[in-house]
């Protein structure tokens, strides 16, 4: 079987060009897994021991299918390859070589919940405030100077840390590392991130015995996803590749378009900067896309073009144009939501596109809520990736079990869940306590905690978790749903505990909350739409109107289901529909990524990745208002829609797109998919806003920029008041309009 005959040009130069550093370029599509099997295999086929083949991956998975190919192209040698994740291999090394840098050959691997276990152990022996220090903040800290090899010594000596950990109001931070570490040593164990610095210490102080043992044993290095590598792990690359008499026979893979995991520590210099470590690098751009349609490449294509620092390239297809891109404009993001799913049943009747081929794509996991909302509404199965189901959440349950409570205090399962979180000193012993007395007393635990007489700190702590209950429940009843919800989140302690951490996973949950109160706001709002003023907005109203929905029985997990993941958890995957939703500016791009270039440029190389997901169809989605911390916030479309040529959108006919109005001064490229009709206004007209109470359905008003029109509909209530008008002299003729900012005057 000639291995070189199944592979374009480009590819086959990739596989083929075994000796020296060697850079592959793969863009989305271009048969960058195939490029990887085949030059193993090749190599094998040439006579190479498979033992002296490292191959380097950032999944089990993907090492798992890489060598399940090569096994049915070469053999059971396959095999014998050393291929595996890094933490894999480095522990498999680590293994062998631990009592040389003092740790026994059966070192434990602590978890996430192991270190963070022990980081609250040493945060109490140094009797440190647990507010300031936060155990996954401090995780994350030390995860982060590992990552960039920086020991606890170095740690301590570097000003800026320092600095940044005195603002911060954790000074003792680097102390907190160093007994860690200390700690982990006596204990003989390792976490994630010392598997990858532990190595490098290996190397680098057994520069002889290890180090020279094991670049003469790979003599061959693939490294794929090279742009995902962080500084550390790139470190160790070099160790056995770069330096005095390294084999150099490496190959790495990977599109620096595709780097996205700059918060998890990821460099995207090491793949920019590769030819001038390695400056006789032989590369090799693999620009063929096999996947997606041409207007989907070339929108790709249109976009990443406006990041500064890239290597060059310009991916194409031989596939057929295919369909257009369509774009979704709505008034909310509930609207979004609704528009969006009933598209999904067109494309699943007009295309035949089955569940599975179909995915939501959005920038932060807590814009879930509202697809799984949707999709519920026309029992459309789905499945929820790159975590759980929004309402299965903790931070989620932990909230509506609290809300739960205070509307039925006679809520055991709801009881139990709040009872001691945030903590109050009431642990399983109290709790055990209370299910006896209830059980021997046939009366609910929140009778048994007022009833059954404790000691000490439980006492008054138990005495004060009733007390802030009963007020919550007060509150509830002269309140609205949302009303109620804030105070029930703040007065419980849940919005101090999750503002205290400020790691990305806690950024994260905190998030998620916010959505969940937003979905709250959204539920008072909608009942206030009803113009009833014996609309119910009480909160047990919306443990109602949710009871369906958090109702997981509802789906069959084993039916075909609608993707609904973030994009960083769509990387690697594709599927023959794509949304992309949630195209605002401040959300995507995040508006924590625009303090710098590099972040901005990083949150379009995101769209990029989402772009590229789609085969043949690539639907993009914003909305122009959306709640935001319990506050309805108005949006501009993202920067990145005006970054891909007008001709690679459909125009419907009877509703063209305009993305940015007239009077846009922004430095962005400006995007008209339509010239707009000349409007035509008597220029001796004396424009003169009218109040608000003025504009009613019915009601011919004049807009300086849209015209006249025709008031066919408002909705909302106070000062959200949106009203649906009719313009009859531009494109898009029937506008949703926030009145609390617009300025119409009424005609008659």
């Amino acid at each position: 079987m000639n291995l070189l005959d199944q592979l374009n040009e480009v590819q086959r130069g990739a596989v083929s060009t075994i000796s020296g550093p060697v850079m592959v370029i793969a863009g989305p599509g271009s048969g960058k897994t195939r490029v990887l099997t085949y030059r193993l295999a090749y190599l094998l086929q040439q006579g190479v021991n498979p033992w002296n083949i490292l191959s380097l991956t950032f999944t089990n998975k993907a090492a798992k299918e890489m060598t399940e190919r090569i096994s049915h192209v070469i053999g059971p040698n396959a095999k014998k390859v050393w291929s595996g994740t890094f933490h894999s291999i480095f522990s498999r090394i680590l293994r062998i070589e631990a009592e040389k840098i003092g740790f026994p050959k059966s070192f434990s691997i602590y978890d996430t919940d192991d270190s963070k276990s022990l980081i609250n152990e040493i945060i109490k022996e140094l009797n440190l405030n647990t507010k300031n220090y936060n155990p996954n903040t401090i995780r994350t800290r030390i995860s982060s100077a590992k990552s960039n090899l920086i020991t606890p010594i170095m740690y301590e000596n570097d000003s800026e840390l320092i600095e940044q950990d005195r603002i911060n109001n954790m000074p003792y931070t680097s102390s907190i590392y160093k007994k860690y570490m200390v700690k982990c040593i006596q204990a003989g164990a390792m976490d994630f991130d010392d598997l990858l610095l532990q190595m490098y210490r290996l190397f680098q102080e057994n520069p002889d015995n290890v180090l020279d043992k094991y670049r003469s044993q790979f003599q061959y290095l693939m490294v794929d996803e090279f742009q995902d590598t962080n500084y550390l792990q790139y470190a160790i690359i070099k160790k056995l590749s770069l330096y005095n008499n390294s084999p150099r026979n490496i190959c790495i893979v990977g599109d620096d378009a595709q780097s996205i995991y700059s918060f998890r520590g990821a460099t995207i210099s090491n793949i920019l900067d590769f030819e001038s470590d390695f400056p006789d690098v032989q590369v090799f751009k693999l620009e063929q896309n096999y996947r997606s349609t041409n207007h989907i490449v070339q929108a790709a294509n249109d976009v990443i073009t406006f990041n500064k620092n890239q290597i060059k390239k310009e991916i194409w297809t031989e596939h057929k144009e295919g369909q257009k891109i369509k774009l979704f404009k709505t008034a909310t993001d509930v609207d979004e939501g609704k528009k969006i799913v009933d598209y999904i049943v067109e494309l699943k009747n007009r295309y035949h596109i089955p569940n599975k081929e179909i995915a939501i794509l959005y920038r932060t996991n807590a814009q879930s809520r509202i697809f799984e909302e949707q999709l519920r509404r026309l029992n459309v199965p789905y499945k929820v990736f790159g975590g759980m189901s929004f309402y299965q959440r903790k931070e989620i349950k932990d909230l509506i079990a609290y809300i739960r409570l205070v509307v039925n205090t006679k809520d055991n399962e709801a009881f139990k869940r709040v009872i001691n979180f945030p903590k109050r000193g009431l642990g399983d012993s109290t709790l055990d306590k209370f299910l006896q007395y209830s059980n021997e007393n046939n009366c609910s635990l929140w009778q048994a905690s007022g009833e059954l007489m404790l000691s000490g700190r439980a006492s008054a702590s138990i005495q004060m978790f009733r007390a802030q209950i009963y007020e919550m429940n007060l509150y509830a009843q002269k309140a609205s749903a949302y009303e109620a919800a804030m105070n029930i989140y703040k007065l419980s302690g849940l919005s101090a505990e999750m503002k205290s951490d400020i790691t990305t996973e806690g950024i994260s949950r905190l998030e998620n909350v916010m959505a969940l109160l937003d979905g709250i706001k959204e539920f008072t709002d909608q009942d206030e739409l009803r113009d009833d003023e014996t609309a119910d907005r009480s909160l047990a109203s919306y443990l109602q109107t949710i009871a369906l929905i958090t109702d997981q029985d509802q789906v069959d997990a084993n039916a075909e289901f609608i993707t609904l993941m973030s994009i960083h958890s769509a990387k690697g995957l594709e599927f023959d529909a794509v949304i992309v939703a949630g195209l605002e500016e401040k959300l995507f791009p995040s508006f924590m990524s625009m303090n710098t270039l590099e972040q901005l440029d990083e949150e379009r190389r995101l769209f990029y990745v989402a772009i590229t997901r789609a085969r043949k169809h690539l639907i993009l989605s914003y909305a122009t208002s959306r709640y935001f911390f319990g506050n309805l916030r108005i949006n501009e479309p993202s920067r990145f829609i005006s970054e891909i040529d007008n001709t690679r959108f459909e125009v419907e006919q009877h509703k063209k797109h305009s993305f940015f109005d007239a009077d846009d001064k922004s430095n962005r490229p400006r995007v008209t998919l339509s010239k707009p009709k000349e409007i035509h206004i008597d220029p001796k007209h004396n424009f003169i806003p009218s109040p608000m109470t003025d504009i009613i359905v019915g009601k011919r008003v004049l807009h300086q920029k849209f015209g006249y029109g025709k008031v066919l509909g408002i909705d909302g209530s106070k000062d959200m008041k949106i009203a649906t008008i009719e313009f009859g002299e531009i494109d898009t003729p029937e506008r949703k309009i926030i009145l609390k900012y617009a300025k119409l005057q009424v005609l008659d």
